[in-house]
C-alpha cells in the first residue's frame, strides 16, 4: 500500500472538513445531492467523451494501483538479481526455473522465463523493451484521465453554481428561500474545486510519478536479466545495477561490501 497517498487523502479532506467544524458549522450543510450529481456525474461523462471507453472502465484498476500497488525498490531488485545470478553460477541457468513462482514482479518473471527457455539475447531485449514501452503508454493514459478530470471538475462546479443561481432567481418572491438556495448553488463550485485539487490532480500526478519509478526499476531488471543470460558474475551484475543508483545509495544497495564477491567465491 502507498501510505503517502492514503494519508494525504485523509489529511487533505480532514483539514477541509475540520475547518468547517472549527468555525462552528455543520457537516450536513456541505451535503447537496444535485450539486454532487452535476459535478461528479458531469465530470465522469465529460471524461468519457474525451477518452476511450476502455480507459474509463480501467480507471478503478488504475486507482487501485495508485493506492494499493506495491513497487519493487531498486535495492530489492539488485538483491533479487544477484541471488538469481549466484544460483545460476552455482547450479546453472536452468536451476532458477524452479523458483520462478516466487518472483512477484511479472516483468522479472517473464524475462527469466525467456532466458531459461534459451531465447536469443537480442530477442529477449526486444520483447522486454516492447513490454516497457507498452507499459509506459498504459500508465500515461491512466494518469492523463485523472488529470483531465481534474481540469473538468472546477468548470462543472461553476456550471452547477450558475444553474443553481438560475433556479434561485425563480424564487425572488420568497426571500426566505434565497439564502439556502445561494448556499446550495455555491456548493457545486466547492465540490468541483476541492475534488480537482485534493483528489483528481494529485492522483494523476502520483500515477505519473509511480510510473516513472516502476519504469526505472524495470530498466534495471532488464539489464540484470541480460547480464544473467550472458553469464556475468554476480559481482559484475551488482556493479552494473548499482550504476543506476545515486552515489549515496550505492554503498548500502547490497549491505556489507564484498558480499556479492563472497557469494561468488562460495558458488565457485
Amino acid at each position: 500500500m502507498d501510505l503517502a497517498t492514503v494519508l494525504g487523502i485523509v489529511v487533505a479532506f480532514g483539514a477541509l472538513l475540520g475547518s468547517v467544524v472549527v468555525e462552528g458549522g455543520h457537516l450536513r450543510s456541505l451535503v447537496n445531492l444535485p450539486a454532487a450529481l452535476i459535478v461528479f456525474g458531469g465530470t465522469l461523462g465529460a471524461a468519457m467523451i474525451s477518452s476511450p471507453l476502455h480507459v474509463v472502465l480501467r480507471s478503478p484498476i488504475v486507482l487501485k494501483h495508485a493506492v494499493l500497488g506495491r513497487l519493487m525498490e531498486p535495492r530489492e531488485a539488485i538483491r533479487t538479481l544477484v541471488d538469481l545470478a549466484t544460483t545460476a553460477r552455482r547450479e546453472g541457468v536452468l536451476a532458477i526455473e524452479a523458483g520462478l513462482e516466487k518472483l512477484r514482479d511479472p516483468f522479472l518473471r517473464k524475462g527469466i522465463e525467456l532466458v531459461v527457455s534459451g531465447t536469443d539475447p537480442e530477442v529477449v531485449r526486444e520483447i522486454m523493451e516492447t513490454e516497457l514501452a507498452t507499459q509506459a503508454d498504459r500508465h500515461k493514459t491512466g494518469a492523463k484521465l485523472f488529470l483531465t478530470m481534474g481540469g473538468l471538475a472546477p468548470t462543472l462546479g461553476v456550471t452547477g453554481t450558475v444553474m443553481g443561481l438560475v433556479h434561485m432567481m425563480g424564487k425572488l418572491d420568497d426571500p426566505a428561500q434565497m439564502g439556502p438556495s445561494i448556499a446550495a448553488a455555491f456548493l457545486a463550485t466547492l465540490y468541483g474545486v476541492a475534488s480537482a485539487n485534493v483528489l483528481f490532480i494529485p492522483l494523476g500526478t502520483k500515477l505519473a510519478t509511480r510510473s516513472q519509478q516502476e519504469l526505472f526499476v524495470r530498466e534495471m531488471l532488464l539489464e540484470g536479466i541480460l547480464g544473467l543470460q550472458a553469464g556475468l558474475s554476480p559481482m559484475i551484475i551488482e556493479e552494473k545495477l548499482k550504476a543506476f543508483l545515486e552515489p549515496r545509495l550505492r554503498a548500502r544497495a547490497r549491505g556489507r561490501p564484498g558480499e556479492a564477491s563472497a557469494r561468488e567465491a562460495k558458488a565457485a
